[in-house]
């Protein structure tokens, strides 16, 4: 099986729905070109095991990220980019993932980002 995100008219992710391998072809067209006559929406493949343009299990990356209701699709970038978590925040350009300013401290404590201060406070 194979999942897609279904893409409204402003590039948000609507839905992802698991469907047929995308080597498969349904009544003569390709998986992506079929959903996307039957739902009205531009669709494209998404894949559960990439994150930051990298398969976690070796295989091939699709668009950056797996795509989540509220993604964006970035056409020029062919990339699904989540909602900005912050606006201090900074997109990656190559992982298309947002960067906080700083990054969290690793002594073991919990932390919490707090945009304010733009910085990270230990909760």
């Amino acid at each position: 099986m194979a999942h897609y995100a279904l893409i409204d008219k402003m590039n948000l992710v609507t839905q992802v729905i698991t469907g047929v391998e995308e080597s498969e072809s349904i009544e003569g067209k390709s998986t992506e070109e079929w959903y996307a006559q039957h739902t009205g929406l531009l669709c494209k493949r998404t894949s559960y095991n990439t994150r930051a343009g990298v398969h976690t299990k070796g295989g091939t990356a699709f668009r950056k990220n797996y795509a989540g209701i509220g993604y964006t699709y970035d056409e020029s970038r062919d990339a699904f980019i989540p909602p900005k978590p912050y606006e201090s925040w900074k997109l990656d350009e190559n992982t298309c993932l947002y960067d906080p300013p700083s990054q969290m401290p690793s002594d073991g404590k919990t932390y919490a980002w707090d945009e304010e201060s733009t910085s990270w406070k230990e909760v």
